[in-house]
């Protein structure tokens, strides 16, 4: 098959879509697939992926508007089997939905997180002016992709009817060439935030729970790491000195192999937020064998089934219980519910395993007959 995948921007290492496009192209071109990732800026060349730059126009750029690019997509349009276009909210997406349909390529549309309810309540004024455009890329689109159920939910409570296709991000589960920190005998133990530093994230509530615990737990610290709008940095960390948040650390962001040390080095890893539509850097902590604890604004209730992990609201109350709860276990139970998280990660999340279960919906797609048990017809 040929396949162009549209999305904004990949050439931020801390956004989840900088990831999982880009493997997803991989994994699609590994069964076989010609595969074009068509965007604004990516950091770098993909490895038997097509990448093909546009250039953005240099006003309104929170819109990433680019006629270009909406030029050459109605050219490939015509040429191409699939069109996979993702997330929402750009004029890159809107493009898409314009662009593609009656052109003869099947469109696709992966929303990304970007129909929950909390990122609906986000920049209200612009999401209304955009959304006559862009309702068409999922009104339109002839399959639909969720990589949740909660995903799959949403899209269906707005009123769209094609077929969904549930199906997770993957991960790259890393080799253990590294020795845990955690497994060196080391005194000082780590609880991990590792994500954007964000409003939806819930550090605010994280803080305050801390503050509840930390004087049970003085070998433990809080480090809290990422990137984020200046202002909001400076706001959580005030808000730490406020409240006398002890043990707390602020690294900033960690890329590549720091923050892969950072997940080797934690001993459990704690995501309070207000929504997600999957959760990556959930995935790649148990990847690295670290337990964790997430609100149920994501969807990881795998972490109770699997035994590795807790998922359970993020008010402060819960989580200065949960935390309780996972920070006073013993070491060697931390890790053996890491061990579980990592195998779950191996069995149910490896990429090739994903773009083949991509793969069988797209030609489910072109081809008709039974669909897959991953596709989900309204």
């Amino acid at each position: 098959m040929k396949l162009v995948h549209v999305v904004p921007h990949i050439d931020q290492e801390a956004a989840g879509p900088s990831y999982s496009v880009p493997r997803l192209c991989q994994s699609l071109a590994a069964c076989g697939n010609q595969v074009e990732l068509t965007c604004l800026a990516a950091r770098g060349d993909i490895a038997g992926v097509t990448l093909d730059l546009h250039a953005q126009w240099p006003v309104l750029g929170r819109f990433a508007i680019s006629s270009s690019l909406a030029v050459a997509l109605w050219r490939k349009a015509a040429t191409v089997d699939i069109v996979h276009n993702h997330s929402l909210w750009s004029m890159v997406n809107v493009a898409a939905g314009w662009v593609v349909p009656g052109r003869g390529a099947k469109l696709v549309t992966s929303p990304r997180g970007t129909l929950s309810s909390w990122a609906l309540s986000r920049s209200r004024g612009v999401k209304r002016l955009v959304w006559p455009l862009q309702r068409r890329a999922l009104a339109k689109a002839h399959l639909l992709h969720a990589t949740s159920e909660v995903e799959y939910n949403e899209i269906r409570s707005q009123g769209f009817m094609a077929p969904v296709a549930v199906i997770p991000n993957g991960i790259d589960v890393p080799p253990l060439s590294v020795v845990p920190k955690r497994a060196t005998g080391s005194k000082s133990r780590t609880l991990l935030f590792l994500s954007r530093i964000h409003p939806i994230k819930g550090l605010d509530r994280l803080l305050q729970a801390w503050v509840q615990i930390q004087g049970n737990h003085p070998d433990w610290r809080l480090v809290i790491a990422g990137r984020g709008d200046a202002a909001h940095v400076e706001e959580v960390k005030l808000l730490a000195a406020k409240i006398g948040a002890l043990q707390v650390e602020f690294p900033g962001p960690l890329y590549g192999a720091a923050k892969s040390q950072a997940y080797w080095d934690a001993d459990l890893f704690v995501l309070p937020t207000h929504s997600e539509n999957f959760g990556m850097v959930v995935a790649e902590a148990l990847a690295h064998g670290c337990p964790a604890i997430v609100s149920t604004g994501a969807p990881w209730s795998g972490l109770q089934t699997e035994c590795c992990g807790w998922w359970v609201a993020n008010d402060v109350d819960t989580l200065a219980t949960t935390l309780t709860c996972g920070m006073q276990l013993p070491v060697e139970e931390l890790a053996a519910m890491g061990q579980r998280g990592r195998a779950w990660m191996e069995r149910d999340y490896g990429w090739a395993a994903i773009g083949k279960k991509m793969d069988v919906a797209y030609r489910w797609l072109l081809s008709g007959g039974e669909p897959p048990v991953w596709v989900k017809i309204n």
